[in-house]
């Protein structure tokens, strides 16, 4: 394990991310909410603790490996965790769990929340809420990359061990910074139209600029208690529809898509044909429960409800019109299914990915052939290509630790002192990366235990981070020399 290039990277890092605090430190200024001296000391401590890090080994230069990166992506997401909680701390008081939960909610782009009385908090602590939560929706991480070889610093490893989906090894371009610009460029493009959007359907360039931050990051954090129901509009609901699936979608496929000037790769791509399929499939499926099963609901108003909450529990973004946990019959538990699926690989989105689950389905079905013709040879395909076994056995891993990862935390939860509907609602709500859960924890984490903050704390880091770069640091494997 090489220390000094770890250590030098993870100070260049915190330098680098002290700069995020200057648009609060602004807006702070902007509304004169009190706030300004909060932020500028939280810039200088993060600065000042980057430098101290990064003098002792500044002229080192040391080849960063493929595990040092995991380490480095692991340290950077939970010392943001840290520094992320600091406004909360010196601006809302809260103790050290609660604010590191909300920055790392935020961070994780998870969403649920300790706080209670979003419409009465200075505007520059809402606006660090929603900033936070954009900038770990593509990944801080990805955003340095386009940064760091400007100071001598390789970025390879890094993007390795931060992208999501299994095709994680494919570049856009043929050079690292140039895909993490290009990334960026498409999440700001989108952010941008996506605020424009709700601008012109009647939010406040405030509530508009910190929706679109958290919508295609697909965050969740709202600057009210009431989330997108306090508006009451039926076009900001079409508005945050659709691009809080933008946001499901592999970038991969919206950088084709934007370079190419063709919508039609979106459809010739098997994994959001199958998105959409499913998004599509649930929301008539919803609509026609909640028609049947719950009184006085008309289809139109079923189709509205049914169709917003589906989108946002499959994107893990958490936004709601209504409280699914309190829905009829089966509902709940068919959103809890669908936000473990989640959305695309290579989307803001959590969830153990729709590529996954489809090639979860095939290798299934494949097995149900094989038992009944012995001697024949099936390839698993994801739509004219073949999956390589590799790819199959790594699918095969992942699923495997999510979901005994998965029961470890509800188990944990249990434990916690959580029923079992609140426990099996805090593991949806935090692995995935969704924000509201069931129970005790449907609309926020207020009241229960540090205990149980903690582990959601753990769930949310290893949703973020997709299983293998924090659970690889807990093997023997990993340490040896």
């Amino acid at each position: 394990m090489n220390w000094r290039t770890i250590l030098r990277l993870l100070g260049i890092l915190l330098a680098f991310y002290s700069l995020g605090f200057v648009p609060s430190l602004a807006v702070s200024l902007y509304y004169g909410d009190g706030e300004a001296a909060h932020f500028a000391e939280a810039m200088a401590l993060t600065a000042v603790a980057g430098i101290a890090v990064w003098a002792p080994f500044r002229r080192d230069r040391g080849e960063l490996k493929v595990r040092d990166g995991f380490l480095v992506v692991t340290l950077f997401w939970a010392v943001l965790g840290l520094v992320g909680a600091i406004p909360f701390i010196l601006g809302l008081h809260l103790d050290l769990t609660d604010a590191v939960f909300e920055a790392v909610s935020g961070f994780s782009t998870t969403g649920a929340t300790v706080i209670v009385g979003l419409d009465q908090l200075p505007p520059s602590i809402l606006y660090h809420r929603q900033q936070i939560q954009w900038l770990g929706g593509m990944g801080v991480v990805v955003l340095a990359l386009a940064i760091l070889p400007l100071l001598g610093v390789g970025g390879m490893q890094l993007y390795r061990a931060e992208a999501s989906g299994i095709t994680k090894d494919d570049k856009l371009t043929p050079r690292i910074a140039n895909t993490a610009r290009a990334l960026w460029a498409l999440y700001l493009g989108l952010t941008i139209a996506c605020g424009f959007a709700y601008w012109l359907a009647g939010m406040t360039p405030f509530d508009a600029v910190g929706h679109a931050y958290a919508t295609v990051a697909t965050g969740g954090y709202s600057t009210h208690d009431a989330s997108i129901a306090y508006f009451a509009s039926p076009a900001i609901e079409v508005i945050c529809i659709v691009f809080m699936l933008a946001g499901g979608v592999n970038f991969a496929i919206h950088f084709v898509a934007w370079r190419r000037r063709n919508p039609l790769a979106y459809f010739r791509d098997p994994e959001t044909r199958i998105f959409v399929a499913l998004y599509a499939v649930a929301t008539l499926a919803v609509a026609a429960g909640l028609a049947l099963t719950r009184s006085g609901t008309s289809g139109t108003a079923a189709l509205r409800e049914s169709a917003f909450q589906v989108a946002s529990v499959m994107t893990s973004t958490g936004f709601t019109t209504a409280d699914f946990s309190t829905w009829p019959s089966f509902l709940p538990l068919a959103m809890v299914i669908l936000a473990f699926v989640g959305g695309c690989a290579g989307s803001t989105a959590g969830g153990i990915k729709v590529v996954r689950i489809a090639l979860l389905a095939k290798m299934g079905i494949r097995q149900l052939a094989v038992l009944v013709h012995t001697r024949s040879v099936t390839l698993v395909k994801l739509g004219r290509r073949r999956v390589p076994e590799e790819v199959i056995y790594a699918v095969l891993g992942y699923y495997t630790l999510y979901i005994v990862t998965s029961l470890a935390l509800a188990l944990g939860f249990l434990a916690a002192g959580l029923d079992l509907v609140s426990a099996i609602g805090a593991v949806t709500a935090s692995i995935n990366l969704l924000g509201p859960g069931l129970g005790e924890v449907s609309s926020n984490f207020a009241g229960v235990s540090p205990t149980v903050k903690g582990l959601a704390v753990f769930g949310m880091l290893v949703g973020r981070l997709e299983v293998f770069p924090l659970l690889v640091l807990f093997t023997p494997t990993f340490w040896r020399h």
